[in-house]
């Protein structure tokens, strides 16, 4: 999933730990990442370690740093939800990380607000999130390149319908709630003619389970394979509103104008809830029927989320943080 993303950039890694094993266990990533980057720090010796987000990847580069006493650099630092197991293990990780960086680059002011709650007020800025950078840049990729071989991956979706992007993989949404969740996304579609759901299913048999027993066979539902970075934004722009309950999904779609109902209890991205762009939605079947039947009836009601601005940056983050790293 990360090799796509990196070729699509044309970004070639000069180490890779090869983690990735079958069922493992966040044990499992945890060890061999640490015990992994132990030689490649020996070897580069840097002056700087930056960590993005809140993987689990992202916890053990910043314990790593943390051990050989190197600065870290938290980009996307200060982001909360308040309930340390939802996201899970994402809160913690975040927390964790942010405990140990050096330098924190908080996409908005609630995630300075955040920092400082916590006892982190020294190196602290504001200033937008990586991921609209890498969305406006790939978007301008994907234009420079030729869409040819897009439209012909998606040849199955009909494009002359609304099209409601899918995006459903957490973990602790896994049994009941994640059944609720594919009922509520089946009524919608058996309910409009005019809607094209389309769903990516994510790889994790228990997502996959799940979707296959309740949405298969639905005629305007079309469960395709998890898509590559690119051909994601690519039909995310040509979306009329997203279900999800992605971190950056969150933050990409507002940028594109598209309203984002977040199929969770908490988020820890509550600016784009309060300033319209999202609206969370748990996973309740009744509420996410709701939403979805308000967008798609009431006119009014769409253009309120899809014009709200959002908050999340402008596509500078990247040179902020090199201009504030350099001085």
């Amino acid at each position: 999933m990360l090799d796509q993303v990196l070729e699509f950039f044309d970004i070639i890694p000069d180490y890779d730990l090869s983690l990735m094993s079958k069922n493992q266990t966040l044990f499992d990533v945890t060890a061999k990442a640490l015990t992994g980057l132990k030689p490649v720090l020996d070897k580069v010796k840097p002056d700087n370690i930056f960590v993005q987000g809140d993987t689990t990847t992202a916890f053990v580069g910043a314990l790593a740093g943390f051990y050989e006493k190197i600065p870290v650099s938290h980009i996307e630092a200060g982001l909360r939800s308040g309930d340390i197991y939802s996201p899970f293990p994402e809160e913690g990780n975040r927390k964790l990380a942010g405990h140990l960086a050096a330098h924190h680059f908080a996409p908005t002011e609630r995630a300075v607000k955040n920092l400082k709650t916590e006892g982190i007020t020294k190196n602290v800025y504001q200033v937008g999130n990586t991921v609209i950078d890498a969305l406006l840049l790939g978007l301008d990729i994907i234009k420079e390149r030729g869409e040819d071989k897009y439209h012909e991956y998606f040849r199955d979706v009909d494009f002359t319908k609304r099209i409601v992007l899918v995006t459903g993989h957490r973990r602790e949404s896994f049994g009941k709630p994640f059944e609720n969740m594919c009922a509520a996304i089946k009524e919608i579609a058996t309910t409009y003619d005019d809607v094209e759901v389309v769903y990516p299913v994510h790889l994790n048999p228990n997502v996959r389970n799940t979707v296959n027993q309740i949405l298969k066979g639905v005629n305007n539902i079309k469960l395709i394979e998890p898509l590559s970075y690119p051909y994601l934004i690519w039909l995310m722009n040509r979306s009329y509103f997203v279900l999800t309950d992605s971190g950056g999904i969150q933050e990409e779609a507002p940028t594109l104008g598209k309203p984002v109902l977040v199929m969770r209890d908490v988020t820890e991205r509550q600016e784009g809830v309060e300033a319209g762009t999202a609206l969370l939605v748990g996973t309740n079947k009744g509420v996410i029927l709701r939403e979805s039947i308000q967008l798609l009836t009431i006119p009014e009601y769409y253009a309120k989320m899809a014009n709200a601005i959002n908050p999340y940056g402008d596509g500078t983050t990247s040179r902020q943080i090199l201009d504030i790293l350099k001085k």
